[in-house]
């Protein structure tokens, strides 16, 4: 199995634009649901920070996650794809007034706090509107990933979390107020990760963490790992599902499980990064003095990844067989890291061409701006192509 990219289908749609394969969409989702039913007290929200668009939205509806959002825009848009509330958690550092106040009044499953003002906030606003907050805190557990600096959550350093040293400063805080009812620990370590080690090292720390707090007479209902696995950006088309067998195995393995204790995981990347693809076109090839540059009418506008993170996508040209040179290929946008790739070969590529950026499913469409003044590009699914 692997994305499928009608070509033929592509004609007469202005690029770029999103092309979302929603079958391989459906079974990502069958094996993250064939992993996690073999645990009656597993629950997947999908992070909607990778991708939040409608269409793919009510598949991952239909398929019967739950749901991670960041922002109140994120609240806003995953009701409007018809998911339940009550799957709904609200995680972020820097929650503003009104995106509690929407947690509050959608009656959303459960906050996920990083902070000792924030909780206050939530106790106030809670208090003025007559409600409880579900509450879990979020433990910075001081465990590296390998996985790039910028994408690593979980170390002291970062800004994420409550220290451990505060753990049972802040559930008393919370055990003393009105307005929260305080359930249990949230945790996210990093994402793109790809070492099953650096899960282990959280389900051990975790173990640590929970085996204090029962010392204490504490007792957690919610144990939230986050999420962080991550994809194939080498080859992904031989390997589009990403490994949620041992992924959750090393949960199941590792982390000692209370009684009616229920697991949470937030995936993002791993639900939605394969399925999906940026179609560019090449405007023009330039042979410069020293390298050949293909110039697409993407940029970074449409896939930041490449610039902002140096990351890899793997390129495929749609429109030509014939024998491979290098390139590199590059956007419109008048920055010197609007640039794709570096010295890649593809086959022999020609102005009209139109090129694929694989892996693109996550963190593309969804991150997408209009600087240059440029349109933000469409999604189109499998299905509106038949």
């Amino acid at each position: 199995m692997k994305i499928e990219l009608p070509v033929e289908r592509f004609a007469g749609i202005r690029t770029p634009f999103y092309y979302y394969d929603t079958n391989i969409l459906r079974q990502t989702l069958d094996a993250i649901n064939t992993e996690t039913q073999k645990h009656d007290n597993y629950f997947v929200h999908y992070a909607v920070k990778a991708n939040a668009n409608l269409k793919v939205l009510h598949i991952i509806r239909e398929a019967g996650l739950g749901i991670d959002c960041v922002s109140g825009g994120e609240i806003e848009q995953v009701l409007k794809a018809g998911f339940s509330a009550s799957k709904i958690v609200f995680a972020g550092v820097g929650k503003s007034d009104w995106e509690i106040e929407l947690g509050l009044d959608k009656d959303i499953f459960c906050f996920n706090v990083e902070s000792i003002p924030e909780l206050e906030v939530i106790n106030e606003i809670a208090a003025r509107k007559g409600k409880v907050a579900t509450i879990c805190f979020r433990i910075n557990p001081d465990v590296g990933a390998h996985t790039h600096a910028h994408i690593t959550t979980g170390l002291a350093e970062n800004k994420f979390g409550i220290a451990m040293e505060d753990m049972e400063k802040v559930i008393h805080l919370a055990q003393d107020m009105k307005n929260v009812q305080f359930k249990g620990l949230h945790f996210h370590i990093g994402s793109q990760i790809l070492e099953m080690d650096d899960f282990i090292a959280l389900a051990h720390r975790i173990n640590e963490l929970q085996d204090r707090l029962e010392a204490q007479g504490i007792q957690l209902e919610i144990i939230n790992v986050g999420g962080g696995l991550g994809i194939d950006y080498e080859d992904p088309q031989a390997n589009p599902i990403p490994n949620f067998k041992d992924y959750f195995a090393v949960y199941a393995e590792h982390l000692k499980v209370r009684p009616r204790q229920t697991v949470h995981f937030e995936l993002g990347r791993a639900v939605v990064a394969q399925c999906g693809a940026l179609i560019t076109k090449v405007n023009y090839v330039k042979q410069a003095s020293v390298k050949q540059f293909a110039i697409v009418d993407a940029g970074f506008t449409d896939l930041i990844r490449p610039a902002l993170y140096g990351a890899h996508h793997r390129i495929v040209n749609l429109n030509s067989q014939a024998s491979e040179e290098k390139y590199d290929v590059v956007g419109p946008i008048c920055e010197s890291s609007d640039t794709f790739d570096k010295d890649i070969l593809l086959p022999k590529t020609h102005r009209g061409d139109l090129l694929a950026i694989l892996s693109a499913g996550a963190y593309g469409e969804i991150m997408a701006s209009c600087y240059n003044c440029r349109p933000l590009p469409q999604g189109y699914t499998s299905e509106e192509l038949d």
